[in-house]
C-alpha cells in the first residue's frame, strides 16, 4: 500500500510551489500509453522445426490492454516500437502517479481553505 504524504505540515506556499514543480515536470501527456508489454515465445505447430525440439520461436512482444472487467485487447509490435512503447507505457505510470501527488495537494488545499473559512 502507498503511504500518503503528511502534506499538513508544509506552508500553503510550499504546497503550491510542489503542484507546480508537478505539474512542470509532467510527461508529455501525447506520449502516454496504458496497457502492458508481454515478450513471448512461441511454437508454429510444425513437427520439424526448431521450436518442435524446445527452440521457441521470438520474442513476439505484445501490448495488451484491459478495457474492461473480463475485456482484454491485444496486439504484435514491430521490434522497432518496443523502446517507445515501454516510454510511454512508463510514462502513463508516472503522470498517474504525478496526478495522484496534486491531488493530495488539492485536497490539503481544500481543507484548508474550508477551515479559514468557518473561522
Amino acid at each position: 500500500m502507498k503511504v500518503r504524504e503528511n502534506l499538513s505540515r508544509l506552508s500553503t506556499l510550499a504546497l503550491r510551489n510542489r503542484r507546480q514543480g508537478l505539474v512542470k515536470v509532467l510527461p508529455s501527456l501525447a506520449e502516454t500509453l496504458r496497457g502492458s508489454l508481454i515478450e513471448r515465445y512461441l511454437t508454429c505447430g510444425n513437427p520439424g522445426c526448431k521450436c518442435a525440439r524446445g527452440k521457441r520461436h521470438g520474442p513476439v512482444w505484445y501490448l495488451t490492454v484491459t478495457l474492461g472487467p473480463g475485456r482484454t485487447t491485444g496486439s504484435t509490435l514491430a521490434v522497432e516500437q518496443v523502446e517507445k512503447v515501454r516510454l510511454w507505457i512508463a510514462n502513463h505510470h508516472r503522470v498517474k502517479e504525478h496526478l495522484e501527488k496534486i491531488s493530495d495537494i488539492n485536497r490539503e488545499l481544500l481543507r484548508r481553505e474550508r477551515k479559514k473559512a468557518k473561522r
